[in-house]
C-alpha cells in the first residue's frame, strides 16, 4: 500500500447527499434532474451553449466523431503524445489516426507538424490539453479555418484550464471531457460532450440514446449507442462540480509546493508557457534520462510514493506501429517524465515528505 498515491478523488462535498436522493426517488438510470443540471452547470461554466452527459470519456470521443460524420476513408490529425483514449476512436469509426509530435516547451500538439501531415483525406484536427496545459488554440484554429477542417477539443485533463481568458472546450467544433475518478472532477465514470451547434447537438442526443426517434415511441431511424449517463453520476459529477474552483486552486498550489521545494535538483517541471491557465491535472516533470526515472521512481515506491511515467506516444503501439513512425520530442518526453502525487487532498507537510524523499536520492 502506498502513503501517498498519486491520485485519489475528494469526497467532502454533497456526493452523498445527492446520491442518497437518488436511491430515495429511485431516479438511479437515466433519467432524473442531476443529468440536466450537471449538463446545463458545466457547459454554462466552460462557455458553450450545448452540453450533454455521456458514462465515460472515452464514449465521449466516440461519439463526437459519429456526430460529425467521419468515417472510412478520413484521416483525424491527433497528438502521439497522449492517452491512447484519443485515438482508439478514430480506428472505431474507420478512419485513419495521423500521428503528430509535441511542442517541447508545452508538451502540447506542434501546431507546425499539424500542417505538415494535412492531406486531401484530412476531415479533421482533435487536439488534447494534456496534464491541464492548454493547446496553442489561434494557431490551430487558423490552420483548421484555412484548411475547412473540423476541431475536435479532448479536454479530460484540463477542466477550467484557460487560453488566452478563454476556458479549453470552447473553440472547437465539439468537444469532449472526462470524469474518471482520477480527473479534476469526477463522477467515478462519466464524460461530458459539449457544442455550440444545436444540430451537432440534436445529433450527439440522437445517436447517445440508442437512435430513438425523437417523436415515436420504441422507433430507431438509425443506429445509434447506449452512451447515456446515469443519474448517480451525474449526482456525483454535480456535487463535484460545487466544488471546481476549491480543486483547480488547490492543484497549482500543491503545484507551487513542488516547484519551491524541488528549485534546487536537476529536474523541469511542466510549467505554463504563454498567456494560459494551466489547472495541473498532473505535476509533472522531466529527469535526466529514462534509466534515472526508473530508478528514482523505484526508489520512491519503497518510501510509499506512488508516481506513474508520461504516456506513451501512441505510434509505438504494437496496433499502431506497423509502420516506422519518429516523433523525436513526444519519444523523449515519454521516456523521461513522471507524474507525481497531484490530488487536493495533499497538504503542505505532504509534500515536504515526498519532497525529502526525492531530495534523498539525488544526494545519494
Amino acid at each position: 500500500m502506498y502513503k501517498y498515491q498519486v491520485y485519489q478523488p475528494s469526497l467532502t462535498g454533497n456526493e452523498k447527499k445527492y446520491v442518497n436522493e437518488c436511491l430515495d426517488t429511485t431516479w438511479i438510470s437515466s433519467k432524473g434532474k442531476f443529468v440536466t443540471e450537471f449538463e446545463k452547470s458545466f457547459s454554462n461554466y466552460i462557455g458553450v451553449k450545448n452540453g450533454t452527459g455521456v458514462c465515460n470519456g472515452t464514449v465521449a470521443i466516440h461519439l463526437a466523431l459519429v456526430a460529425l460524420g467521419l468515417g472510412e476513408g478520413d484521416e483525424v490529425i491527433v497528438p502521439t503524445f497522449t492517452y491512447i483514449a484519443s485515438a482508439n476512436p478514430i480506428l472505431q469509426v474507420g478512419a485513419k489516426p495521423v500521428f503528430v509530435d509535441s511542442k517541447r516547451d508545452s508538451w502540447q500538439v506542434d501546431p507546425e507538424d499539424i500542417k505538415a501531415k494535412i492531406t486531401p483525406k484530412t476531415r479533421a484536427i482533435m487536439v488534447v490539453h494534456l496534464y491541464g496545459h492548454p493547446c496553442d488554440m489561434d494557431a490551430i484554429m487558423k490552420i483548421a479555418k484555412e484548411h475547412n477542417l473540423f476541431v475536435i477539443e479532448d479536454c479530460a485533463e484540463a477542466i477550467g484550464s484557460e487560453y488566452k481568458g478563454k476556458k479549453v472546450g470552447s473553440f472547437g467544433d465539439v468537444s469532449c471531457f472526462s470524469f474518471f475518478g482520477n480527473k479534476t472532477i469526477t463522477c467515478g465514470e462519466g464524460g461530458m460532450v459539449l457544442t455550440n451547434s444545436d444540430y451537432l447537438y440534436g445529433r450527439l442526443v440522437h445517436f447517445k440514446g440508442q437512435g430513438l426517434a425523437k417523436y415515436r415511441e420504441y422507433w430507431h431511424d438509425t443506429m445509434g449507442y447506449n452512451y447515456r449517463m446515469t443519474n448517480i453520476q451525474a449526482a456525483i459529477g454535480l456535487a463535484q462540480f460545487e466544488q471546481i474552483d476549491k480543486f483547480i486552486e488547490k492543484k497549482q498550489k500543491v503545484a507551487q509546493w513542488y516547484k519551491e521545494k524541488l528549485a534546487k535538483l536537476p529536474l523541469i517541471f511542466h510549467d505554463a508557457k504563454g498567456d494560459v491557465k494551466h489547472t495541473w491535472w498532473m505535476c509533472s516533470i522531466l529527469v535526466s534520462s529514462s534509466e534515472e526515472r526508473d530508478e528514482l521512481r523505484n526508489y520512491l515506491k519503497a518510501q510509499g510514493i506512488e508516481t506513474r511515467p508520461t504516456f506513451y506516444p501512441i505510434h509505438t503501439m504494437p496496433i499502431y506501429a506497423q509502420k516506422y513512425e519518429c516523433h523525436p520530442v513526444a519519444e523523449d518526453i515519454a521516456l523521461r517524465g513522471i507524474n507525481l502525487p497531484s490530488y487536493p487532498g495533499l497538504e503542505e507537510k505532504d509534500i515536504d515528505y515526498i519532497c525529502e524523499k526525492i531530495g534523498e536520492f539525488y544526494a545519494r
